[in-house]
């Protein structure tokens, strides 16, 4: 199946560049949880650092994504044996998105940990709060530039153009847009689901 591109639309409709996305989007990938249901394969490593094939881990899909799509601004949140992580990363990727291979713009790929501070004692509750948490450094990258934060889950297998995805969210004027695919009766209730009307606007969410 091809992805569909599900959005609550709100305000009016934007132009969009594919060429800005390096310079206006960042991405933003969800380590997930302990990763119980893989375990041992992350008793000391992060799901998203999970072997794929010979020398790959799962995060190497999304990040692929992105770089391929344009996008090299990139964090990974993730909670659980995050060293594993920072270190695949920084080996990875950081020489190919951070001299400015995406053309002159150089970018970064970084592990975001959770932290505890004086006035957030709490760690991540959630991959939600992942994000909110989070919020202080994401507004500090607006003033960078960025106008469209793209979060994509770090432990799923797809390829899919990101660049035609954050256009028809800028060009639909909708506050987010969601890509999701159909699911037979069977396995839909493993999964979130999502009413929509005939024009693709979300009018239902159950998790």
């Amino acid at each position: 199946y091809e992805p569909q591109q599900i959005s609550t639309a709100s305000g009016p409709a934007e132009t969009f560049s594919k060429t800005d996305m390096s310079k206006t989007v960042l991405g933003i990938i969800l380590g997930g949880g302990a990763g119980t249901r893989l375990y041992p394969l992350t008793k000391q490593r992060a799901k998203p650092a999970v072997p794929l094939g010979a020398n790959y881990r799962l995060i190497d899909i999304p990040v692929s994504n992105c770089i391929n799509s344009g996008i090299n601004k990139i964090y990974c949140l993730t909670q659980f044996n995050s060293a594993s992580l920072n270190r695949h990363v920084s080996q990875a990727y950081n020489s190919v998105v951070g001299t400015g291979a995406l053309g002159n713009r150089a970018g970064f790929v970084e592990v975001l940990a959770a932290q505890q501070s004086p006035t957030n004692p709490e760690w991540f509750q959630g991959t939600a709060d992942a994000v909110r948490q989070y919020l202080w450094l994401l507004k500090a990258a607006e003033r960078d530039g960025i106008e469209n934060y793209l979060i994509l889950s770090g432990d799923h297998l797809y390829r899919m153009d990101y660049a035609d995805f954050v256009e028809k969210h800028v060009t639909s004027g909708a506050d987010i847009t969601i890509s999701a695919l159909p699911c037979d009766e069977q396995r839909a209730t493993a999964f979130g689901l999502m009413k929509i009307d005939d024009s693709g606007r979300i009018y239902d969410f159950a998790e």
